[in-house]
């Protein structure tokens, strides 16, 4: 695995109320790899995952993505360098069929501009046939090929997030966050999430995967960062952080 970081976390904190919700955090993610963030809940988990996708502003620290520092940019300036995010609420279009969701996750890298889309000049009618192409293999990928006329509002929770998850895809991301993707699924979309993750981990795709549900992350992941009280208690391969004295009070005990 290449030692350079993709994503660089230093130092970085962020308080509410004089209540610091982090303190002093710092994480690296290694191109390709797939790393886990955990923690019990009120472990700062939520806020390290917003001030990585600029949600939240940092009261200090520094953020950087694949060299570029991004603690000071906008979401979408982060999305155009290739960050895409996995919320763990499903957040989707309304009035807009699946299909019509997906293809939103190409716009932002879609050349035809604003001329050629009002007047759907020759230019703008071939990107919109490539990114629907595309949203139909990111559908097919997720399994969600048979939904992709039907209104994207009407997907059960588990279906709105693996719509959620093609439009990601669809981004050509170079880094891909997920959050609590697990949370509220059933067993059995639960185990397609897992697939679909080593399959993206296998084809090389570097993921920051924020979960609560400690043996979901420890399977998938090829290193874990502990959160407890704001802070980072433990960092090390999924072997270790099962065994670790300190993981095992703040967390897996609680979860036992």
């Amino acid at each position: 695995m290449p030692d350079e970081s993709a994503l660089s976390v230093s130092g970085v904190s962020r308080s509410f109320g004089g209540v610091y919700a982090v303190r002093d955090v710092s994480l690296s993610v290694a191109d390709g790899e797939v790393c886990g963030v955990i923690g019990p809940n009120g472990a700062g988990k939520s806020t390290l995952f917003n001030l990585i996708t600029g949600h939240l502003a940092a009261d200090h620290g520094r953020i950087t993505f694949l060299g570029h520092r991004v603690d000071r940019l906008a979401p979408h300036r982060r999305a155009r360098l290739g960050m895409s995010i996995v919320f763990q609420a499903a957040r989707v279009f309304r009035g807009m069929t699946v299909r019509e969701n997906v293809m939103v996750g190409s716009h932002g890298r879609t050349k035809a501009g604003f001329v050629s889309a009002a007047l759907r000049l020759p230019r703008h009618r071939l990107a919109e046939r490539e990114n629907a192409a595309e949203a139909d293999a990111a559908l097919e990928r997720v399994g969600l090929a048979e939904w992709a006329d039907r209104p994207a509002d009407r997907l059960p929770i588990g279906q709105q997030r693996a719509l959620q998850l093609a439009r990601a895809l669809c981004a050509r991301p170079r880094l891909l966050l997920l959050d609590e993707p697990a949370s509220g699924l059933r067993g059995e979309e639960r185990e397609r999430l897992a697939t679909l993750v080593e399959e993206l981990r296998a084809s090389g795709l570097t993921i920051l995967l924020v979960e609560h549900d400690v043996a979901f992350v420890t399977r998938l992941a090829d290193r874990v960062v502990v959160l407890d009280l704001g802070q980072v208690i433990a960092d090390g391969p999924p072997a270790e952080i099962r065994a670790d004295p300190l993981v095992l009070a703040a967390y897996l005990g609680q979860a036992s």
